[in-house]
């Protein structure tokens, strides 16, 4: 078994792709896992922004809740409409795309990608922070961690979906018990003891109010907890990994999904104010997540409480694998229309996008050194993408059943202009409650990315139009090219080039660049060498001519030389070869000096249409 085998399985061929599809049981791991994580970090962050209103801020994480749960109701429904008006998989791309215009669908496109890039990036921070939170002693660890775990997750998707989903499946399923066992446990103890239980181990205590309550803190807090909405798109934009019928399975697994999601944020926002549990400031010493202060707090810090912990670790952590299943779709559908390298639409040895995967990895990457892997730094880029990209979708819906009409649509124009509304609200509440504090940023990469994307469209069109030819084969004004072959010392490279020479032209010159000693050699024996031999097998004689080199270059003389020979000679081709040794193992490059490889790159951006590279490779034996 080879290293590419055993790190990413064999390959797979193309008609296994029906077998690598889905169901229920699989999709929530594979796109539910940012959705349901988020119930880790979403009710924290509005915690954190409550922590100068002491005590008393606590109470306000169950309106707060209330009014996302609420939100998340009307975006569900919402994307129930989407995936049955676009059962081959109707991201937010696809739907403005198609309904809105080119403008429109590059601007959901933009934000979703932010906002996958940043799910993988708040993802992986918040399952460090989670595991900092149990062990302050890796705090100063945190960057590398997060790194470590972003490798471990690009491995893992380049395995194929199937895998993916097989090997997330106890994680995410033992977070889900874990979590609503919390809450169910909680809940007990809250009824047994009259709505006032006593914590087993004490939350820290909070520290006293040193602010007065605002609509303008409500509104930062409701902000900050939208962060629990992001990933409810995922299902939509990867309903063709789900075996058939593809609409039915997708919308099943959503509905799962947003199911277990609004218990888990109904249920923290109802117990942390009945056990005194609120936020601790992240990134300072003594930081306690809000789920580690709750579970310690219901069930005490026994085996329950580190096998949550856990839970909670690796499913924050894999949460990123939502991305991971659909920024590589939403490149390739980008792609498919020229707005991003082509690369992007190519499946790799396990059916996966793996150019698309290795993107949002370096990107990811990226992210997490800028921000030292802290989820708080990070929380105020994050929703922006995600609510900008859900407006879009549902904005596109609304046109969609407006054109196409039928029973039942204009329900479904109700259903997705509501949410569109609430989702464009809360779009401009997140943006001005998080300018300052990095949510310009994401105004500025949208535009940016927006940018880039005509960029590459525009580079594709100007290939179209240079390269496009509708015409028959031209025969006319045929002849054979003036043969370049530069050599540093006579061999078996040289002869196998000198001979492949001979099968092109009857025109071969034999560039040699001076250099001392061995150029008086080349010139003492080539008579014997090639002339004597050439004129006794009735072939073309090659000329030998020897370039001077005053500072010792060697690649610039040949290129010099075969430019002017190409402007000296209209309508002519110049084809140079290039002699080249070819070693079998990787490492063996280093010995050789690689001019070859040097003089390709130079020739290939200097020249044009009339010069012709050809590589001539001589394998050695080991």
């Amino acid at each position: 078994m080879s290293l590419a085998d055993l790190l990413l399985g064999r390959p797979l061929a193309t008609e296994e792709e029906k077998a690598e599809r889905i169901g229920p049981g699989q999709g929530i791991p594979i796109f539910g896992l940012d959705a349901l994580s988020s119930a880790a970090y979403g009710p924290e962050a509005a915690l954190t922004l409550l922590i100068p209103l002491g005590m008393a801020g606590i109470a306000y994480i169950w309106p707060i809740s209330l009014s996302i749960v609420a939100l998340l109701a009307i975006v569900y429904f919402s994307y129930r409409q989407t995936i049955v008006a676009y059962p081959q998989g109707g991201g937010s791309y696809t739907v403005a795309s198609e309904n809105l215009g080119e403008w429109t669908g590059l601007l959901a496109a933009a934000a979703l990608m932010v906002d996958y890039i940043l799910t993988a990036a708040v993802g992986i921070s918040a399952g460090v922070g989670a595991l900092v939170s149990a062990v302050p002693s890796l705090q100063s660890h945190t960057l590398v961690i997060c790194l470590g775990i972003l490798a471990t997750l690009t491995l893992v998707n380049l395995r194929g979906i199937r895998e993916t989903g097989a090997l997330f499946l106890v994680p995410t399923y033992l977070f889900i018990a874990c979590l609503l066992g919390m809450i169910a446990i909680g809940l007990v103890k809250t009824i047994a003891a009259s709505g006032h239980p006593v914590p087993v181990v004490a939350p820290p205590k909070l520290m006293s109010a040193s602010a007065g309550l605002g609509a303008w803190l409500l509104l930062r807090a409701f902000a900050s907890g939208c962060t629990a909405m992001t990933g409810v798109e995922a299902v939509s934009n990867g309903v063709m990994a789900f075996k058939e019928p593809t609409d039915k399975y997708a919308r099943l697994t959503l509905t799962i999904i947003i199911g277990i999601l609004m218990v888990m944020l109904a249920g923290i926002a109802y117990l942390a104010p009945v056990y005194g549990v609120g936020a601790t400031t992240p990134g300072e010493q003594g930081y306690q997540s809000v789920l580690s202060q709750l579970l310690a707090a219901i069930t005490g810090k026994g085996a329950f409480y580190w096998v949550g912990i856990g839970s909670i670790l690796v499913v924050l952590s894999l949460s990123a694998n939502t991305a991971f299943a659909d920024f590589p779709r939403l490149s390739r559908a980008i792609a498919l229309n020229g707005f991003l390298p082509h690369p992007l639409t190519l499946r790799g040895r396990r059916l996966v996008f793996a150019e698309g995967v290795y993107a949002l990895a370096i990107l990811t990457a990226i992210l997490l050194t800028i921000f030292g892997g802290v989820t708080d730094r990070l929380i105020p880029l994050y929703a922006v993408g995600a609510f900008l990209a859900f407006t879009l979708s549902q904005a596109g819906m609304v046109v969609h059943w407006r054109r196409t009409g039928g029973a039942g649509a204009a329900k479904s124009m109700f259903l997705n202009g509501l949410g569109a509304i609430a989702t464009a609200i809360t779009v401009a509440v997140v943006l001005v409650a998080k300018f300052t504090q990095g949510a310009w940023i994401t105004l500025v990469l949208i535009p940016g990315l927006i940018v880039l994307m005509r960029s590459v469209k525009r580079h594709y069109k100007k290939v179209e139009r240079q390269t496009r030819k509708d015409t028959g084969v031209s025969t006319h004004d045929l002849s054979s090219p003036i043969v370049l072959l530069p050599i540093e010392h006579w061999s078996v490279v040289s002869e196998k080039a000198l001979r492949f020479a001979w099968n092109m032209s009857d025109e071969i010159q034999i560039l040699h660049v001076e250099c001392g000693e061995e150029t008086e050699s080349l010139c003492q024996q080539w008579a014997q060498l090639v002339e004597t031999p050439a004129k006794n097998a009735g072939l073309p004689v090659p000329e030998l001519v020897l370039l001077k080199s005053p500072y010792r270059f060697v690649v610039r003389p040949i290129v010099d030389y075969a430019l002017r020979l190409e402007r000296e000679n209209p309508g002519r081709h110049v084809a140079v070869l290039v002699p080249e040794l070819v070693e079998k193992r990787w490492y063996y490059i280093l010995l050789h000096n690689n001019r070859s490889s040097a003089l390709k790159a130079l020739l290939l951006v200097r020249g044009n249409e009339r010069i012709t590279v050809i590589n001539i490779p001589w394998y050695l034996r080991h």
